[in-house]
């Protein structure tokens, strides 16, 4: 279904959400997990380019529009980014004391091996739609409505039961190379997309003992 279709579709209905649509919203965004296992099974032919198309309904600066994703399928591509990723990681388990170390070594940290499905995302900042609205004193709203589309993508596809990974741990500049894309886009993130292998509602690095979740009382302040 075509964006016009379903904003079509919305204005019909007046926009309006049930209790339960809203009950069901929370559980999506309660469900949604940053991936790191995935079943090699392929998605089904054109699923990325449809969640592509849901991602561009994601708001944006002056309707920049600035999201580029960047299907990765090429295996001289797949392999730079994992011999880069395999660095850093290197890297990353140096930095961390004795005991860190050895959990983070049990953390499986990249779906790189098995997702059938990986893509960059960049935001372009030499894009002249939107005509520079809203970006004058703050230009990384530019890469802020990226993320944005980042997210509205990982949502609907956590809806379907498809699992994201966002692989962090890279480097930019390997990354930016590789793909070979303008000098104008900054790398946002590099992404896995496939079935994970399992579902849970808590996050790895806390069901691990990485980290615990903050009370949302903590992160609220009034002035």
């Amino acid at each position: 279904m075509r964006r016009g279709a379903l904003t079509g579709k919305l204005m019909m209905s007046e926009a309006q959400f049930g209790e339960k649509f809203r009950v069901e919203l929370r559980e999506l965004l309660s469900w949604r997990r940053d991936v790191r296992q995935f079943k090699r099974d392929a998605l089904p032919a054109g699923t990325f380019e449809r969640l592509v198309e849901i991602a561009c309904l994601a708001p944006s600066v002056g309707l920049s529009e600035p999201w580029r994703f960047v299907a990765v399928e090429s295996r001289s591509c797949r392999d730079t980014i994992r011999a880069c990723f395999e660095d850093c990681n290197a890297e990353a388990l140096r930095s961390q004391g004795r005991e860190r170390a050895a959990l983070y070594a049990r953390l499986k940290l990249a779906g790189l091996d098995d997702a059938p499905c990986q893509f960059a995302v960049f935001a372009d900042g030499a894009t002249a739609q939107g005509h520079g609205l809203g970006r004058l004193t703050m230009p990384a709203t530019i890469d802020y409505s990226a993320v944005m589309a980042v997210h509205t993508l990982w949502l609907a596809a956590r809806a379907e039961g498809i699992g994201l990974g966002w692989v962090s741990i890279l480097d930019p500049d390997v990354v930016v190379a590789a793909l070979d894309v303008p000098p104008a886009w900054r790398f946002i993130g590099y992404f896995c997309l496939g079935y994970p292998v399992d579902n849970d509602d808590v996050p790895v690095l806390e069901r691990e003992g990485w980290e615990s979740r903050r009370l949302p009382e903590s992160v609220l302040f009034r002035r």
